[in-house]
C-alpha cells in the first residue's frame, strides 16, 4: 500500500503534543548533544565535522522548532526514565522527518503530464514550495560572525542600548562568547561526573547549564551587567509562545533562546541561537521606539556600506575602494550613487547594499509577500547597480567621492562585476533569485552575485588577493544558473577544495553542505584561535607552491590588463594542469640557463584562448617583437579570440613582460600563408612526457630531435633558432 503524506498541521500538532510531555527538555538536550556538539581532541579535522552536514542530523531550525513547542507549556525539569527519553528522541526524529516530507511534497503539487509536455512546470514559482528551502537553508553565518559583526552593527546605537537595556552590543557579544567558553570548560567535569552516575540518572542537560557568576568571572564584566544581558535573552517565566502555531510563525525561542531552571541556572542549548539573537534582537527592540526609527534606519545603512567597504579594502587595498560614490550627468545633475566602488586595473566592482530582510509572512509561503520582500531587498539593489554600471561604462558621466574628488576609471573597463549585499541572513536567497530576479544583459557587465554580509566576510577572509577574489566572483556569477546549494558558504567551500568549474554540458550541479568542512575549520582557526588548518587543502595551498603560483603573485603586484586576463586564465586551470605546466616551465628555465638560448612552450586554454611562455634573457625589444609576432600567428592558426604571451627570466622564472593579441578571428591572406603547417599546441599531458618528470631534468635534446616545447617541429627549426 502506498504511503500517504499527512497534512502538515496534523504532524505539527503531534510534534507539539510530544514536546509538552513531562521531562522532554532532557530529550531535547540529548538531540542538541548528538547533532550539534563536536567532540575532538587536538587540531580539528574535516572528519570531525562530518556529522554536522549529514542528512540524518537535525539542523538548527528544527531544534529551535522543538524548543519553541516545548515552551508552549511549563517545562518539566524532572528526569524521566531512560526508555521514555529514548521514545521522545525517536518520535522527534520521526515527526520532523514527516514534516520534511510535507514541505517537500509541495514541490510536486503542480506536476502533471500536461505541464511536463508544455515545459511550463516550474515548482519554485510557488511561495509554498519556497517554504522548504527557506526552512532548511541552513546557517549562512558562523556564531562568531554573529557575535563579532553585531558589535559593529550596533556601535552607533550604543547610547540607546545603554539607556533602554542597561548594556551595549559589545557587552552582549562578550557574554555570548563567554557562555560558549564556560560550557566548553565545564564539559570535562561533566564527563567525569557522568562516569560516576548510574545509567538511570544519565542526562545531557547539565552539559548546557551555567551560572551568571561563571560568565561574570570569565568575562571580567560586572555581575549586574551579565545578569541584564542573560535575562534579556532568557525566556520570561510567564511566556508560553502562544503565537507559534505553525512552522513559520514567530518562535519566541529565536529571540530568547536561553532557559532558566527552577534553581537559577541558565541553559543554552545552541550557541548559534544566542549568537544570532545578539545580532538580530536589538534591531527589533529599537524598532519599537518610533522616535528612534529614522536614526535606526540611517545606522543600518551606514553599517552595511562601511562593513562591505572595509572587507573589500582587505583584498584590494584602501586606495582602490571608494564609499558613497555619486554619479553626475552634469556638474549639478546627480544621476545615482554607488554604495561601494572598487577599481583594480581594468576591472570594476559595483556594490549595492541593502538592510532589508525576509519577513515572517514571506516565510509562511505568501507569494505576494515573498516577491515584495525580494523586490525591496534584492531587485532594488540590482536595478540600481545595473543603472550605475551603465554610467560607469559611459565616459559621459563624472564619478565623485563624497568629498568631491573624481574617481579615475580605466580608459576601457574590461569587465564590471555587480554585488548585491544584504545585511542579514536571507534564507533561500539563491532559490528566490532564480525565480524572481529580473536582470539585464549589459555588455562587459557580468551577471550579479547576491549574498549577505556573512558570505562576503568569509570570501574576503579566504580570498585575500584581487585575482583570487575576482576570479571566484566571475565564475560564481557565470555558473549561477547551474549551481544549486542550500547556502553560499557551501559553494565557497567547494571552490576552495576543487577550484570552481562547471562544464557547459551540465544543467544543474548540486553542492552539498559537506563541502564547507575545510572552510568551517579555517574560519574557526582564524577567528577563534581553535587548533587546525587555517587554509583548506585545495586551490589556495596547492597552487601557491608552483611556478604558476609564483607568477600569479607577480601578476597581482602589477594589475595591467594583459596580466589580469592571464591571471584569470591560470586560476581557472585544474590542479593537475597547474602542476604539469609548472614543471614544464621549470624545464624551460633549466634549458635556457644551460644553453643561453630562447625556449618556449605553447598551450591552449579552455576558453577559446591560449598562452605562450617565452623563456629568455634577450633584450626586451628583440624578444617582445618575436613573442608578439608568434602570438599573432598562433591565435590565427587556432582561430582563437585571445592569445597571451609571457616573457620569463630564466634565472627565477620571474615575469619580465606580457603581450596580448585580442579580437574575433578574421581571414587574413598573409597570416594564412605564414601559418601553413603550423603544429597544434601541445596538450599538457603530451608536453609533460617531454620535460621534467617529478623534478628531474629532461635529457638533452639533439638538433634533429622533436622540440621539447611540444610544437611538433624539429628542435633546430623551433626553440633552437
Amino acid at each position: 500500500m502506498k504511503n500517504t503524506i499527512r497534512p502538515e498541521h496534523e504532524v505539527f500538532a503531534d510534534l507539539a503534543a510530544l514536546c509538552l510531555r513531562p521531562g522532554y527538555v532532557h530529550a531535547l538536550a540529548y538531540l542538541c548533544f548528538r547533532d550539534n556538539v563536536i567532540m575532538s581532541r587536538g587540531p580539528l579535522r574535516e572528519a570531525d565535522l562530518a556529522k554536522i552536514s549529514s542528512p540524518k542530523t537535525l539542523i538548527r531550525t528544527e531544534i529551535s522548532t522543538l524548543q519553541g513547542l516545548m515552551l508552549k507549556g511549563e517545562i518539566g525539569w524532572q528526569l524521566p526514565a531512560q526508555h521514555v527519553i529514548q521514545d521522545y528522541i525517536d518520535q522527534s526524529d520521526r515527526l520532523l522527518a514527516e514534516i520534511h516530507e510535507c514541505l517537500s511534497g509541495e514541490f510536486f503539487a503542480g506536476l502533471t503530464p500536461e505541464a511536463m509536455m508544455s515545459g511550463t512546470f516550474n515548482p519554485f514559482s510557488s511561495g509554498k514550495v519556497l517554504r522548504e528551502p527557506i526552512f532548511y537553508s541552513g546557517d549562512s553565518a558562523y556564531s562568531f560572525q554573529y557575535r563579532d559583526i553585531a558589535t559593529r552593527k550596533y556601535a552607533a546605537d550604543a547610547e540607546w542600548l545603554q539607556k533602554h537595556k542597561g548594556f551595549t552590543a559589545d557587552q552582549a557579544s562578550l557574554v555570548a562568547v563567554t557562555i560558549e567558553e564556560v560550557l566548553t570548560d565545564n564539559s570535562a567535569s561533566f564527563r567525569q561526573r557522568m562516569r560516576g552516575e548510574h545509567p538511570d540518572n544519565w542526562t545531557m542537560l547539565p552539559l548546557f547549564m551555567f551560572t551568571a557568576e561563571q560568565v561574570a568571572i570569565r568575562s571580567a564584566l560586572p555581575i549586574d551587567a551579565v545578569e541584564l544581558v542573560l535575562c534579556e535573552f532568557a525566556l520570561p517565566p510567564s511566556e508560553r509562545n502562544i503565537a507559534f502555531n505553525s512552522l513559520h510563525d514567530f518562535n519566541v525561542a529565536t529571540a530568547t533562546p536561553l532557559l532558566r531552571t527552577p534553581t537559577g541556572e541558565f541553559v543554552s542549548l545552541q550557541s548559534q541561537a544566542i549568537a544570532e539573537a545578539v545580532y538580530e534582537a536589538p534591531f527589533y527592540w529599537m524598532c519599537g521606539d518610533r522616535a528612534y526609527a529614522p536614526t535606526l534606519t540611517k545606522n543600518r545603512g551606514q553599517f552595511t556600506e562601511t562593513f562591505v567597504a572595509d572587507r573589500l579594502a582587505l583584498v584590494f587595498g584602501q586606495e582602490n575602494v571608494y564609499s558613497n560614490v555619486d554619479i553626475f550627468a552634469t556638474k549639478a545633475a546627480k544621476v545615482s550613487d554607488i554604495d561601494v566602488l572598487v577599481v583594480w586595473g581594468d576591472r570594476v566592482l559595483v556594490v549595492q547594499a541593502k538592510s532589508k530582510r525576509l519577513t515572517l509572512e514571506a516565510r509562511k509561503g505568501n507569494d505576494l509577500v515573498i516577491k515584495d520582500d525580494f523586490k525591496k531587498a534584492v531587485q532594488a539593489a540590482y536595478d540600481q547597480a545595473a543603472a550605475c554600471a551603465k554610467c560607469v561604462l559611459d565616459t559621459g558621466y563624472r564619478i565623485e567621492t563624497s568629498d568631491g574628488q573624481e574617481v579615475k576609471l580605466p580608459g576601457k573597463v574590461a569587465e564590471l562585476y555587480v554585488l548585491c549585499v544584504v545585511s542579514d541572513h536571507y534564507p533561500a536567497l539563491s532559490f528566490q533569485a532564480k525565480q524572481f530576479l529580473k536582470t539585464q544583459k549589459i555588455e562587459r557587465v557580468q551577471p550579479p552575485l547576491l549574498l549577505d554580509v556573512f558570505a562576503l566576510d568569509a570570501m574576503t577572509e579566504m580570498l585575500q588577493t584581487p585575482l583570487q577574489f575576482l576570479s571566484y566572483v566571475n565564475r560564481r556569477a557565470k555558473y549561477d544558473e547551474q549551481l544549486l546549494a542550500s547556502q553560499e558558504l557551501a559553494i565557497l567551500g567547494y571552490h576552495l577544495k576543487q577550484n570552481l568549474w562547471v562544464d557547459s554540458g551540465t544543467s544543474i550541479m548540486h553542492v552539498g553542505d559537506d563541502f564547507t568542512a575545510g572552510l568551517d575549520i579555517a574560519m574557526l582557526v582564524r577567528r577563534t584561535g581553535a587548533q587546525g588548518a587555517d587554509t583548506p587543502d585545495g586551490v589556495l595551498t596547492r597552487f601557491k607552491k608552483t611556478a604558476l603560483g609564483r607568477l600569479v603573485r607577480q601578476i597581482e603586484s602589477r594589475p595591467e590588463p594583459v596580466t589580469i586576463d592571464l591571471g584569470f586564465h591560470l586560476l581557472s586551470l585544474s590542479e593537475d594542469a597547474v602542476i604539469q605546466m609548472s614543471r614544464i616551465l621549470e624545464g624551460l628555465a633549466v634549458r635556457a640557463r644551460g644553453d643561453g638560448k630562447l625556449h618556449d612552450a605553447t598551450f591552449p586554454l579552455p576558453v577559446d584562448a591560449g598562452i605562450t611562455f617565452h623563456c629568455t634573457d634577450e633584450p626586451t625589444a628583440t624578444s617582445a617583437t618575436r613573442l608578439e609576432a608568434y602570438c599573432r600567428r598562433r591565435k590565427y592558426c587556432e582561430k582563437a579570440k585571445s592569445w597571451i604571451g609571457l616573457c620569463l627570466d630564466p634565472k627565477g622564472l620571474d615575469l619580465r613582460f606580457a603581450v596580448s593579441v585580442q579580437g574575433e578571428w578574421k581571414f587574413d591572406e598573409a597570416l594564412e600563408a605564414a601559418t601553413q603547417g603550423m603544429a597544434a599546441p601541445t596538450l599538457i599531458s603530451q608536453a609533460m612526457r617531454r620535460t621534467l618528470i617529478k623534478g628531474r631534468e629532461a635529457p638533452k635534446v639533439g638538433r634533429n630531435d622533436p622540440c621539447p616545447c611540444g610544437s611538433g617541429k624539429k628542435h633546430k627549426k623551433c626553440c633552437l633558432v
